[in-house]
């Protein structure tokens, strides 16, 4: 009996010193300050706000009344109907929209009135890699393209559990690919290519950020997150510390927040099937250095604000344009509750100018962008 809990007991030291040596990230710490001004001159949220809170939490309570096995395709379908009433029809968004095989990743081009097909924008969807569709996210990728003028390309990457993490990082690279040679009237090139998305979209972008310098492919004119994910490993200060300000993830991470930084990780590696410190998972962990334009927005109060935060720091300390705006008391991507919120229009307000401002500047060198962007 005490040489079967004896080897136990090894077994477990092994893992727990193998996941604390190849699964944690290094710290990064040093990239907590500078920390960010707000934008606007916000002091607090809106009192719209409020109705956006209780409607989050209706929401988790409707969810959580069905069998656990069921939860998440009510989840599923709720954000397909969308969010918070949001509009989700053509029709409803004043906006066309075009389902496309984008190089055998479904997808659908939404353009507004007036957007020029030329200026592509390859949308990306958040929702932890488990849920989210281009449907759930209309409200967002027909507001980038009237503010923007683009054609926005947003694609259909398969989701987990029945597919793979690394299946989500293919079709974004297949999306974006497709998207520099195709536009909504069929083939031909690009004068213009942004890369956007939310959450866990946001990480698929700043992924593809730097597997497009890495492969020498076309540099994008510019990258636009929403409160993205940085850090695969959750090691980030915000992830524990705004559980209870974040209406949004709380009820559903908080649990994980609360585990040993060793647990966390040893989940990552499990659940994606990836060392959660790899920066094609993690970008925060990657080399930052000769990336395009980027613009990234964020709420104090969310879980996900210090992966944000840091991957700004450190990318701009490796020389690279990235702007960051910050509004408080939001909720996690409130760009998408433009019907209920003014800083979501605010914040698209703000992203159209960063296309402005960047415009044209995604075939030029990486050196010649930060030179004159940084």
């Amino acid at each position: 009996m005490l040489d079967y809990l004896l080897f136990v007991v090894i077994v477990f030291a092994v893992i727990w010193i193998a996941t604390r040596v190849f699964l944690r990230g290094p710290d990064l710490s040093e990239f907590d300050e500078p920390r960010i001004a707000t934008v606007g001159g916000r002091s607090e949220a809106s009192p719209e706000n409020a109705a956006v809170i209780l409607g989050l939490k209706a929401m988790a309570d409707e969810v959580k009344t069905g069998p656990r096995r069921d939860q998440m395709t009510a989840l599923r379908r709720i954000m397909d109907q969308g969010l918070l009433g949001a509009p989700v029809t053509a029709d409803e968004l004043n906006v066309r929209i075009d389902a496309v095989d984008a190089g055998g990743v479904a997808a659908e081009w939404v353009l507004a009135p007036g957007a020029d097909p030329s200026r592509r924008l390859l949308y990306i969807h958040g929702g932890g890699y488990f849920v989210g569709s281009p449907r759930s996210a209309r409200m967002l990728t027909a507001a980038l393209s009237r503010s923007c003028g683009v054609a926005v390309l947003a694609i259909d990457y398969r989701l987990m559990p029945e597919h793979r993490r690394i299946d989500t990082i293919m079709d974004s690279q297949t999306g974006y690919r497709w998207i520099v040679d195709n536009g909504p009237a069929g083939p031909g090139p690009a004068s213009e290519v942004y890369v956007a998305g939310d959450s866990a979209g946001g990480n698929l972008a700043l992924m593809l950020a730097a597997w497009a310098r890495d492969e020498g492919l076309r540099q994008m004119d510019g990258v636009i997150t929403l409160s993205p994910s940085t850090d695969s490993t959750l090691a980030n200060p915000s992830f524990r510390n705004n559980v209870a300000s974040d209406p949004m993830l709380g009820p559903s991470l908080g649990l994980i927040a609360k585990m040993p930084p060793t647990l966390k990780a040893l989940i990552g590696l499990i659940g994606g099937r990836l060392n959660p410190t790899n920066p094609i998972v993690s970008p925060l962990f990657g080399d930052l250095s000769d990336l395009p334009p980027m613009l990234v927005q964020s709420s104090y109060c969310e879980m996900l604000h210090d992966d944000a935060h840091r991957y700004v720091n450190k990318a701009r300390s490796q020389g690279s344009p990235v702007e960051m705006q910050i509004w408080p008391g939001m909720v996690h991507v409130f760009q998408m509750l433009g019907h209920m919120l003014p800083e979501a229009n605010e914040a698209m307000d703000e992203i159209a100018r960063f296309v402005e401002r960047t415009s044209g500047q995604g075939a030029r060198p990486a050196a010649a962008i930060s030179s004159a962007v940084g």
